[in-house]
């Protein structure tokens, strides 16, 4: 789609459709509140009404966007509009339409192109790739949008190319999640990572199996045994480690299936674990938009990735697995096999000697039980990174609730025979796997991330958010690189 911005009167715009975000309980403009009938408008958050102007405008259509009350609304709001608005001008098969940039109280016009234009892209994400027959109603694009704003400003360009880049990124996390499987193993995953590298010079360095071997990956390869599909590690790295210059690490969960290995899971949702490397998808779109954004940080993604199988060759409850830190794990249950190429990945992290480790998993069902859909897990070892995290999602609107992680929770990972063991019952199960990884992280500031509950939708609670993977992660983690930049631009 092609993004323009044009500065002016929006009601003397010549487009097939004009749309007009519209605080609750304030005045339109005559010219539109004539075309309207009393009571017919009153502007609640996404409420919508078209209108044909018939001459009256130069529009040949105008769509009214409720925003809600001025002092309420906030940046996924506006996304959320802009979301309803771009599905609404699909709908009507225009080839392009126009969004009058709104002036919300205490945020700023950069920000609000911003959100329009992740909210249009975003929200007319499909993902077709393996629909074949679809009309030419059902594969309609809309190719240009128009932002128009009565105030003159150069930052709303710049708004609108960050918006364009994030929402790109996100779009590459939802493309890789909803993949199925037989189409993306872990090489698959690693050669998604390379074109990244390709298009935005971001570093990439895959290590194979033998290569795993060689240097004690045994946490992925043990999960990764039970596959024909072999394991990967991709190293991903934006920058350079120099003085000066913040390292950040971004480590990815990246099992491109997950049959629950010899602790099978339950037929009922199965097909859904092509997912189960959110984290990963996450990761590599994150990696994306930084190296297109240029930031002046030390960035590394780290995703181990493997095929969690049921064979003659896979790993067995009993099992116990050295990982590339030299400490063991007894395996309880192979379904908590997340966790266990999380400690691979996350040792490996320790050597860039980071300001900051995030972790990315759709790591238990727990934080589902927990949070339900609305809200991304976390712990941590640092206040300040979490607060971070925290921030960056109440400013993108995704999310995230900090839980504890306290000696007790460490205590319960521990085990009879081994150093630790990979599960410690229901009670707290969210928490116990974070505590299980805080072993692999030494004292460098770190945060996990469990994205089970957030990753993946059926019920399509925001517009913006399609059925299907969300790619959450890569609009909080851009944010929170973007703000930890800001003293260096």
């Amino acid at each position: 789609m092609k993004l323009a911005v044009t500065y002016g009167d929006a009601l003397t715009h010549e487009t097939p459709l004009l749309a007009l975000g519209v605080w609750e309980d304030e005045s339109l403009p005559r010219t539109v509140a004539s075309l309207l009938e009393d009571g017919d408008w009153n502007g609640k958050f996404k409420q919508t009404t078209l209108l044909y102007p018939r001459g009256e405008l130069p529009a040949r259509r105008v769509l009214l966007v409720g925003l809600g009350k001025r002092g309420q609304i906030a940046f996924d709001r506006l996304c959320e509009a802009a979301a309803v608005a771009a599905q609404h001008a699909r709908d009507l098969h225009v080839a392009e339409f126009a969004f009058d940039l709104p002036t919300p109280e205490g945020m700023a016009l950069a920000s609000a192109s911003q959100a329009i234009t992740e909210g249009v892209l975003l929200g007319l994400y499909r993902f077709q790739h393996y629909q074949t027959g679809l009309s030419a109603s059902d594969q309609h694009e809309i190719e240009q949008l128009t932002i128009i704003s009565s105030l003159r400003d150069e930052t709303i360009e710049a708004g609108v190319a960050l918006g364009e880049v994030i929402a790109r990124g996100a779009a590459l996390a939802r493309d890789l999640a909803n993949t199925p499987a037989n189409d993306l193993p872990p090489a698959k995953l690693a050669e998604a990572a390379e074109a990244v590298g390709q298009r935005t010079g971001v570093a990439v360095t895959v290590l194979g199996p033998d290569e795993l071997a060689a240097q004690g990956f045994g946490g992925i390869l043990g999960v990764g045994q039970g596959s024909a599909q072999t394991p990967r590690f991709i190293i991903m790295e934006h920058g350079e480690n120099q003085p000066g210059v913040p390292t950040i690490c971004l480590v990815g969960k990246g099992i491109t299936f997950d049959s629950g290995g010899i602790s099978i899971k339950s037929a009922d949702g199965m097909d859904l674990m092509k997912m189960d490397m959110g984290g990963a998808a996450a990761g590599i779109g994150t990696m994306q938009v930084v190296g297109e954004l240029k930031l002046p940080l030390h960035i590394v993604g780290l995703i181990s990735s493997a095929e969690n199988m049921v064979s003659s060759t896979a790993f067995r409850p009993g099992d116990i697995l050295k990982t590339l830190s030299g400490k063991t794990i007894e395996v309880l249950n192979t379904d908590a096999e997340g966790r266990i190429v999380l400690a691979d990945a996350l040792f490996y992290a320790q050597r860039y000697q980071p300001d900051g480790m995030i972790d990315l998993a759709t790591l238990t069902g727990s934080i589902v039980v927990a949070l339900g859909p609305h809200a991304t897990g976390i712990m941590s070892n640092n206040d300040a990174l979490a607060a971070r995290i925290v921030q960056a999602g109440e400013a993108t609107g995704e999310r995230a609730w900090r839980m504890p992680l306290w000696d007790a929770y460490m205590d319960m990972v521990k085990s009879d025979i081994a150093d630790i063991k990979n599960i410690a019952g229901h009670a707290g199960g969210a928490i116990t796997a974070a505590a299980f990884l805080a072993n692999f992280v030494g004292d460098y500031p770190w945060v996990h991330m469990d994205i089970a509950g957030t990753a993946w939708t059926d019920a399509k609670p925001r517009a913006y958010t399609p059925k299907g993977a969300t790619g959450i992660g890569v609009r909080l983690l851009v944010q929170a690189l973007r703000a930890w930049a800001e003293p260096r631009q």
